[in-house]
């Protein structure tokens, strides 16, 4: 039956309803940290409301705050080595579920609980899904004292690239670091991207998602479609 999703906040939340219905009693489930994910939260509380009993991890100091007060029980991740299930949103995904994310600035702390998680389930809306990433840019977490040696770095790699600010505050992450936002003209290997940032010294994570995600659920008008990763190398 048609659903006529035509705001994108209900498309996202359709989403995220859906992927909190992949919740089973006694799951430890990661939380993920941005506006879709926030709809996440509210659909999981009202299921523990109802009587869900569950654990979660927080992929951010406010996912965490929000989790709590909405009377989800989180524990610290710290102290955990394995999750059985992470929900989080994307700023973009293909067709190869290679992802870019770190619009909330806390793909550091995502990536981390993604790679503990036996399965991670993405949601989105209908505008997320593209047939080539690099729309959107690329955020890495950099510590402070490495900031002009990464801006180089990444500019010589063809990037345009800026410290994210809040007004004329540079953003700080919840481990006190910057956020460098770079777009990249070409995104053709975004595998080789990865291992590119990923060897310049002071780069402590980046948005790229190229391995972590197994299944997509996507708000279009028509309602929520299903898609999971598929079997290419």
């Amino acid at each position: 039956m048609s659903l006529d999703l035509d705001d994108v906040e209900a498309q996202k939340r359709a989403a995220a309803e859906a992927a909190v219905g992949q919740i089973e009693p006694g799951m430890l489930v990661g939380l993920g940290t941005g506006t879709t994910a926030a709809l996440a939260i509210a659909a999981l509380a009202r299921q523990v409301r109802a009587g869900l009993t569950i654990q979660a991890v927080a992929t951010s100091v406010r996912t965490a705050a929000a989790a709590r007060q909405a009377g989800i029980h989180v524990i610290d991740f710290a102290e955990v080595q394995q999750i059985d299930l992470a929900i989080d949103g994307v700023d973009e995904i293909d067709g190869r579920f290679r992802a870019i994310k770190g619009g909330g600035g806390a793909m550091l702390r995502e990536k981390i609980v993604a790679s503990a998680a036996l399965s991670m389930i993405a949601i989105a809306d209908a505008s997320k899904p593209v047939r080539k990433l690099g729309d959107r840019p690329v955020p890495l977490e950099v510590l402070p004292f490495a900031r002009s040696l990464v801006l180089r770095r990444v500019r010589e790699l063809g990037s345009e690239a800026a410290v994210r600010m809040v007004g004329d505050t540079p953003f700080r992450t919840d481990q006190a670091n910057l956020v460098i936002d770079c777009r990249f003209a070409n995104l053709d290997d975004p595998q080789q991207l990865a291992r590119d940032l990923e060897s310049i010294p002071g780069v402590l994570g980046h948005g790229l998602f190229l391995r972590e995600i197994d299944r997509l659920y996507v708000g279009t008008r028509n309602g929520v479609e299903r898609h999971d990763r598929p079997n290419i190398l």
